[in-house]
């Protein structure tokens, strides 16, 4: 059986990804809120992360993502996520031709697409990606992600790395639907909610339907022209 590769994303209500943990993960681009989802964070909340870590899954990472988890993770192994990601293996997506230190981490080969459709053709564990802004224009535009968990914050960041803006590469997540599967809000006003592709953008009015009126028709008359 093909193995399932989910998402799960901390974000801003602007979309914002960027070093949702501390201060200290990512201030690239001199980004100067990291930590931003701290405050937010409560017992409610965690309960519905509780499924997200059920059993165990391997990694798909970005390189910088990788370089911060590897940062961290392998000295907090007392916890049961630090245990488990310790015991899981890691794929990275990465050009850079250096050593991966973290035990059970591989580079993935190849074009990322091509290489993570070999992955999920391959036998093991389901695979989960965490951050990595740069992995989704590319995977959603394959169809290689099966469902993503946005944790959406009540906060507005104004810049940072965007989940579905492209990240550096400038590049923009593909048109589609999404099916709500799984949601809660925590008491702090977080909302978490699952979804799963649901095939293309569909399109209509929900405006009554009629002739249009004289000014809606020099209204697009105007967009033809260019001077609206």
């Amino acid at each position: 059986m093909p193995r399932k590769l989910t998402a799960a994303v901390f974000v801003s209500l602007d979309g914002v990804m960027q070093a949702p943990g501390g201060p200290t993960e990512d201030p690239t681009g001199g980004f100067r809120f990291g930590g931003w989802t701290a405050p937010f964070d409560d017992e409610s909340g965690q309960r519905f992360m509780a499924p997200l870590f059920e059993g165990e899954h391997d990694l798909l990472l970005g390189r910088r993502t990788y370089d911060i988890f590897a940062g961290y993770w392998p000295y907090h192994q007392d916890v049961p996520v630090g245990a488990a990601f310790q015991r899981v293996n890691k794929f990275v997506a990465t050009h850079a031709d250096r050593l991966l230190e973290w035990e059970n981490s591989h580079r993935l080969k190849g074009e990322l697409p091509e290489a993570v459709a070999r992955l999920k053709a391959s036998e093991g564990r389901d695979v989960q990606i965490w951050g990595s802004s740069t992995l989704y224009p590319p995977l959603l535009a394959a169809g290689l992600i099966d469902q993503m968990t946005l944790i959406i914050h009540p906060v507005l960041l104004g810049n940072g790395k965007r989940v579905f803006g492209g990240g550096e590469k400038g590049r923009a997540a593909p048109p589609g639907s999404y099916r709500l599967t799984r949601h809660a809000v925590s008491d702090t006003g977080v909302i978490g909610a699952s979804y799963e592709p649901a095939g293309e953008v569909r399109t209509g009015s929900v405006g009554p339907e009629g002739e249009p009126s004289k000014a809606e028709l020099r209204r697009r008359e105007a967009i033809k022209e260019g001077s609206w």
